[in-house]
C-alpha cells in the first residue's frame, strides 16, 4: 500500500517537474491501485465492479463540466465577458484600483464560475494596468485571485462547485445560497483590506487603449447579457442546471452570430474549441470551449475509479479511522481543513481533494449528526480554498502563472485564507439552517 502511494506521488511530482498533464499521473495510479486491489485477491470483475460504483456517480457532474466548457467559450464570443470588461474597466476608479480589481474579478467569477477563465480574462487585462501604472505586481495579482475564487467557490457555473454538490448529495442551488452567507463576513473583510492597499497603491491612469479595442470589436449592448440572466433566473424558475446552462449557450450562440455576425460554422466551432480571435489585441479573450474542460473531466472520472477501488479493497480504512479520532480531539471542520490541506498538497489539485475529503470523512460526520449539508459547507469553507495556498497546487500555480506574478502575491490573496478563519468562528451560527435543511 505505501509502495504504490509512494509511486503514485513520484508521478505526481515528475509531471509538475516535466510540466506534463496530471492525468497521465492520476492514470498510473488507477493502474497501481488495480494491481494492488488483484494483489489483495481480488478478482478483475470484483474491481471494475468498485471501480464503476464511483465511476458512474462522476458521469453525473462530467456532462456539466463539458457544457461550463462551451458555455465559457460562447460568452467570450458573444461579447458577454467584454461587457463586464468594458464596464468594469471604464468604472475604475484610480484611487481604488485594487479595490475595482478584486470586485470586477469576483463579479466575472460568479457569472464564469473559473479562476481560471478569470485570471486568464480579466487578470491579465487588470495586470497589464497595474505595471503600466505603477502598482505593486504581487497585491494585484492577490486581488484578481481573491476575486477569481469567489465564484470557483460559489458560481453556479463552477466545475468545483458541481463537484462538491455531486459527492455530498446535496442540491446545487441550496449550496449556492449558504455559501454565498458564510461568504458575507470574508468578503466585507477582504473589500476593507484591498480598500486600504487601494489607497496606498493608486494607479496613475487606466488605458484607454483596452476599453477602445473592446469597443470596436463588440456591440456591448444590453442582449448580450442574455445569456447571463438565463443563467442565474432559470434555476430559480426550477429548471436543472444543466438545462439552465443549455439555454444559456444556446442564446450566447445566438448573439454571437446575430449580434456580433459571427459566421454559424465559426460560433459552433467556438462551443467546442473555444473563442480564438484573429484580432492581436482581442487575444486575451481567448479560450473556453467544450475542449478546455477534457482535462478536469478525466481526472474526476479515473480518480473516481480508483477511490472507488481504495473503498472496496478497504486500504483507506486506516486513514479513516485516524481522521476520525483527529474528528474526535479536533472537531469536523477542523479535521476537514487538516485533511483537506495533506490532500491537496500530496495530489496538487482541488477536483481530488473534494473526492477524498468526502471518501474520509463522510462517515465521521454521518456518525455524529452532522447533515450533507453541513459536509458540503465544511468542503467549501476549508479545502475549495486552501487549495490555493499550498505553492505547488495547480490551483494556484496556474494563476499566477496566467497573471504573470510570483508566489509573493499569495499572501495578499486575502479571502482565501479569511473564508477558512472567519467560518471556523462562525459556523455554529449557519449549523440551525443546515439541520433544518437535512430535516426537510
Amino acid at each position: 500500500m505505501i509502495l504504490c502511494f509512494a509511486l503514485f506521488m513520484a508521478a505526481v511530482v515528475a509531471c509538475l517537474v516535466t510540466g506534463k498533464s496530471l492525468v497521465w499521473a492520476i492514470l498510473w495510479g488507477l493502474c497501481l491501485f488495480f494491481a494492488l486491489g488483484l494483489r489483495r485477491g481480488y478478482s478483475t470483475r470484483e474491481l471494475f465492479a468498485m471501480a464503476w460504483k464511483k465511476g458512474k456517480s462522476a458521469l453525473i457532474v462530467v456532462p456539466v463540466f463539458l457544457m461550463i466548457g462551451m458555455v465559457t467559450g460562447l460568452w467570450r464570443s458573444s461579447g458577454t465577458i467584454s461587457f463586464f470588461l468594458y464596464h468594469g474597466l471604464k468604472g475604475i476608479d484610480p484611487t481604488w484600483f485594487v479595490l475595482m480589481a478584486f470586485l470586477l474579478s469576483a463579479a466575472l467569477s460568479f457569472a464564469l464560475g473559473t479562476s481560471y477563465g478569470v485570471c486568464g480574462t480579466a487578470g491579465v487585462v487588470l495586470m497589464t494596468l497595474a505595471r503600466s501604472g505603477g502598482v505593486s505586481i504581487a497585491v494585484t495579482a492577490g486581488a484578481v485571485i481573491s476575486g477569481a475564487y469567489f465564484g470557483d467557490r460559489c458560481s453556479p457555473m463552477s466545475s468545483c462547485a458541481n463537484l462538491v454538490a455531486a459527492c455530498t448529495g446535496t442540491k446545487l442551488y441550496s449550496n449556492v445560497k449558504e455559501m454565498l452567507k458564510t461568504a458575507l463576513l470574508p468578503t466585507l473583510l477582504t473589500i476593507a483590506f484591498y480598500g486600504v492597499l487601494s489607497v496606498r497603491n493608486p494607479i496613475t491612469e487606466v488605458d484607454a487603449a483596452t476599453l477602445d479595442a473592446l469597443q470596436a470589436h463588440f456591440y456591448l449592448t444590453w442582449p448580450v447579457m442574455i445569456p447571463v440572466a438565463m443563467m442565474l433566473v432559470l434555476p430559480l424558475l426550477k429548471l436543472p442546471v444543466k438545462w439552465a446552462m443549455t439555454a444559456s449557450a444556446a442564446a450566447a450562440l445566438l448573439v454571437s452570430v446575430l449580434l456580433q455576425e459571427m459566421p454559424l460554422m465559426d460560433a459552433l466551432r467556438t462551443a467546442i474549441f473555444g473563442f480564438a480571435p484573429e484580432q492581436p489585441e482581442l487575444s486575451i479573450l481567448s479560450g473556453g470551449g467544450l475542449m478546455s474542460m477534457t482535462t478536469a473531466s478525466v481526472i474526476v472520472f479515473v480518480t473516481s475509479l480508483y477511490s472507488g477501488i481504495l473503498e472496496g479493497i478497504e486500504a483507506l480504512l486506516p486513514a479513516k479511522k485516524t481522521v476520525d479520532r483527529l474528528a474526535d480531539q479536533i472537531g469536523l471542520f477542523p479535521a476537514m481543513t487538516l485533511v483537506s490541506a495533506l490532500v491537496v498538497m500530496v495530489f496538487c489539485n482541488q477536483s481530488v481533494m473534494v473526492i477524498m475529503d468526502e471518501q474520509l470523512l463522510g462517515e465521521s460526520y454521518e456518525k455524529r449528526g452532522g447533515s450533507r449539508m453541513e459536509r458540503a459547507m465544511d468542503i467549501a469553507n476549508s479545502g475549495v480554498t486552501i487549495a490555493g495556498l499550498v505553492p505547488w497546487s495547480i490551483a494556484i500555480s496556474v494563476p499566477l502563472t496566467m497573471l504573470g506574478a510570483e508566489y509573493s502575491a499569495v499572501p495578499f490573496a486575502a479571502l482565501l485564507y479569511l473564508i477558512p478563519l472567519c467560518y471556523l468562528f462562525t459556523r455554529r451560527f449557519f449549523l440551525p439552517s443546515q439541520r433544518l435543511w437535512r430535516a426537510e
